[in-house]
């Protein structure tokens, strides 16, 4: 299916609403039947239509058949925000007793809800390094009822096989999700390499505007359907037809947002590689990385998202940088039209803080639709100040 298609036609019957261009928000929290029979079919099986928009709503609809197309999947849930997008599947795929391989360092909240919350329900994690996949079939047992993906992570960059993991997974008879956040449908479809289901934030690229937060997840109808009829219309972690609209207006433009995005931090990329104050710029598609060949083959591009690292790791030489930035906005997310960075001390207490761990002095960027020499400005006038 083409993808100017999906984004500008799928899904929106425009005689169905007066042949207006731009689809109506419908505000509504019910939906009025003519016959009992009619309702009675209705509650039987929500799944199939419109009741209450806590489940299905005409504009959500929408958004869902394109969320769904673009991942080449059946179909799509959508969600209040991205981590109920992980959270919600997870919790009705598994139950007492199960357990899960997850990649390590994922995203902060996938990881509480691994450490601290599925524990509750009596459901034990293994994270494995997942650039190494022998290492998540060695984690296997008996009682592993899901591989949990995100490739590449968001901070560190780490790329998994999909193709060998979901390999390995259909011939244990386990489920496969993945955080795709980072590539969006444009730039990696995992569901071609056999995973189950896909979840990402569409508080990021797909929205792009800095004004939702929201989630999505796809796969099967079976499994959607799954997911729906029981955890995700119980908690009600439901997306409000705004917050839908304003997605299927940022879609519109996804591909040019994603392409600015992406050529303007290959040119900060190459900046950052010869300033002499730079020791390392950590992206997917680094020479340096021992996996950027697999990432080449599971990924079209890179986007925006992208780490370096300061030659002097002391903390108080990585926080005068970022305090002397004057361009980039320092805040949590990416995606947007803005660009922004996030020091990782900016999480770690000072005492704890540590310049030989890795992790601890990592600075990651999100490059926005800004020109290039403008925040390349910015970048050179901060490393002259350290």
């Amino acid at each position: 299916m083409d993808i100017s298609y999906i984004l500008n036609e799928l899904g929106e019957e425009r005689e169905n609403y007066f042949n207006a261009i731009a689809p109506p928000i419908i505000q509504t929290s019910n939906f009025k039947f003519d016959t009992v029979e009619a309702f009675r079919q209705a509650l039987s099986d929500e799944y199939q239509g419109n009741l209450y928009s806590r489940g299905f709503n005409p504009t959500i609809d929408i958004l869902r058949k394109k969320l769904a197309a673009l991942d080449g999947a059946e179909d799509a849930l959508v969600f209040g925000s991205g981590i109920a997008a992980v959270t919600i599947p997870v919790l009705a795929l598994l139950q007492n007793g199960d357990e899960v391989v997850c990649v390590e360092n994922p995203y902060s909240w996938t990881i509480k809800l691994f450490n601290d919350f599925l524990p509750k329900f009596g459901i034990k994690t293994t994270f494995v390094d997942g650039s190494h996949t022998e290492a998540i079939e060695q984690a296997i047992n008996s009682q592993t009822k899901l591989i949990y993906l995100e490739s590449p992570n968001t901070f560190s960059f780490d790329v998994q096989d999909l193709e060998a993991i979901a390999k390995i997974a259909k011939k244990h008879g386990i489920y496969t999700m993945i955080d795709n956040s980072y590539c969006t449908p444009l730039y990696q479809q995992p569901i071609s390499y056999g995973i189950d289901l896909v979840a990402q934030s569409a508080t990021k690229y797909l929205s792009g505007h800095s004004d939702v937060v929201a989630g999505v997840v796809t796969g099967t109808k079976s499994l959607i359907k799954q997911i729906f009829e029981k955890e995700y219309m119980n908690i009600g972690a439901s997306m409000s037809p705004q917050n839908a609209w304003l997605i299927l207006r940022g879609l519109r433009t996804l591909p040019i947002r994603l392409e600015q995005s992406s050529s303007t931090a290959e040119k900060v990329i190459h900046f950052l590689n010869s300033h002499p104050k730079i020791d390392q710029v950590i992206h997917p598609f680094n020479p340096d990385n021992v996996t950027v060949e697999l990432a080449k083959k599971q990924m079209k591009k890179c986007g925006g998202l992208f780490s370096f690292t300061l030659k002097e790791s002391s903390l108080n030489q990585i926080e005068a940088f970022c305090n002397e930035l004057k361009h980039f906005s320092m805040a949590v997310s990416w995606g947007g039209y803005e660009s922004l960075i996030i020091p990782a001390c900016a999480g770690i207490s000072k005492a704890d803080f540590n310049s030989e761990n890795q992790r601890h002095i990592l600075i990651r960027v999100y490059i926005g639709l800004e020109d290039s020499e403008y925040l390349i400005k910015d970048l050179q006038q901060a490393l002259e100040k350290i």
